[in-house]
């Protein structure tokens, strides 16, 4: 393994630690006293760091692992400095969010942040351009780094609203949904999709079915913003139009399951227990996701969702804790990104673990508020799993630092 990739890998890991850290913070926030920092402050923080810091520095040093191992010469030097700035803007962010929330220091080093990504996805876009086309990988980067860049544009909403002190709650909450659609299904979600038809491409047996799902997830990757906006009393030719969107993903995750299934003894070989459970768990938690935005065009139950906070943290802890973050440590750990010790299965295990009786807790919240029912300990129950979660990261971490 590359040296750089062990040193990216090793940060990916304490990031993830310093991500669970400010949500066990949090979580004791809501249930006990904790004066000394802001909870707002913490929540954007949290939120940033976990993107940038997490989850897209993972991306980009895989996505550069990717072309590195399918391409003959990449510009090497250009991404290892893309993914340093893109660190250092991390890092930046999680102290001025922290100290001021959305100001001047936080908003430069924002934008700072985007316009790394910006170099990233131009250097990207030509190296995807360079693999073979019949690739299975090739249009999911092309994707990914197309909706990473259409994303910035909530965040430049924001930023306007907050530097000009103007306010309108349709146009704020239109601008946070773009964002987090924008990264969570279209960023998030294509680049681990990529990663992925690179790992399972030498037993891929219909390559047509994963060009025909890869254009039906990318078709609906606008409309399906609309979404999170059925609040706003859509008009009617574009609530058809996201209707629609929702059954084209269920159809395209239905061609690729129909794809894996002939070859499932052979995707057993690349994925080994317990990443093979995982990578179950994680199909799984994704057919759900996409059967709760299908439930989701009906306006009532929409209302009725977008109306209850505790459905909607469960909903976005869903996307980023059980399927994305699981799925890049998952494949980290079956690519031999990872020193495959004892300790790290064990972590990774009580990882897994901690994240899903977070999201049946939180899932539980949230259904319990559509009676205005209050769950008993509810808030102290979650501050325990936050600690279960910080506690495996820190394991996960350290195995990975003292193995080396």
């Amino acid at each position: 393994m590359n040296t750089n990739s062990k040193i990216w890998v090793r940060i990916a890991l304490i990031n993830l630690c310093i991500v669970a850290t400010l949500g066990t913070i949090m979580r004791y926030k809501i249930g006990f006293a904790f004066p000394y920092l802001d909870q707002k402050y913490l929540q954007e923080a949290h939120s940033h760091f976990a993107f940038t810091g997490w989850i897209t520095h993972s991306l980009y040093f895989l996505i550069v692992i990717l072309f590195r191992n399918n391409l003959p010469a990449i510009r090497e030097k250009i991404y290892q400095r893309l993914i340093l700035i893109n660190l250092l803007c991390a890092y930046g962010m999680l102290i001025s969010f922290l100290c001021q929330g959305y100001g001047p220091v936080s908003i430069f080093i924002s934008v700072l942040s985007i316009l790394t990504g910006y170099v990233f996805a131009f250097f990207g876009m030509k190296d995807a351009s360079r693999l073979p086309s019949d690739h299975p990988a090739k249009n999911w980067i092309k994707a990914a780094l197309f909706f990473s860049i259409l994303s910035t544009f909530g965040t430049f909403s924001l930023a306007y609203m907050a530097t000009n002190t103007t306010f309108n709650e349709t146009a704020y909450l239109g601008s946070i949904y773009f964002f987090l659609h924008f990264q969570y299904n279209g960023w998030f979600l294509f680049g681990c999709m990529a990663l992925f038809m690179d790992r399972i491409k030498h037993i891929i047996s219909a390559p047509d079915q994963v060009r025909y799902s890869f254009w039906l997830f990318f078709l609906a990757g606008i409309p399906a913003y609309f979404l999170s906006t059925l609040w706003a009393n859509l008009p009617l030719w574009l609530y058809v139009f996201v209707v629609i969107a929702a059954f084209l993903q269920v159809i395209g995750w239905a061609l690729i399951i129909r794809m894996l299934r002939p070859v499932f003894d052979q995707l057993k070989l690349l994925f080994h227990k317990p990443a093979l459970v995982f990578m179950l768990i994680i199909a799984l938690a994704f057919t759900f996701k996409l059967f709760l935005q299908l439930g989701s065009t009906v306006p009532a139950i929409s209302k009725l969702a977008f109306g209850f906070r505790p459905i909607v943290i469960a909903y976005l802890h869903l996307v980023l804790l059980l399927i994305v973050s699981m799925f890049l440590l998952t494949f980290m750990y079956s690519t031999a990104l990872f020193y495959q010790t004892k300790k790290t299965r064990v972590a990774l295990s009580m990882f897994a673990s901690g994240v899903i009786l977070n999201e049946i807790v939180l899932a539980t919240q949230g259904i319990g508020a559509f009676s205005y029912t209050i769950i008993p300990f509810a808030n102290e129950i979650l501050f325990a799993i936050a600690l279960i979660l910080l506690t495996s990261s820190i394991l996960l971490a350290a195995s990975q630092l003292k193995a080396g």
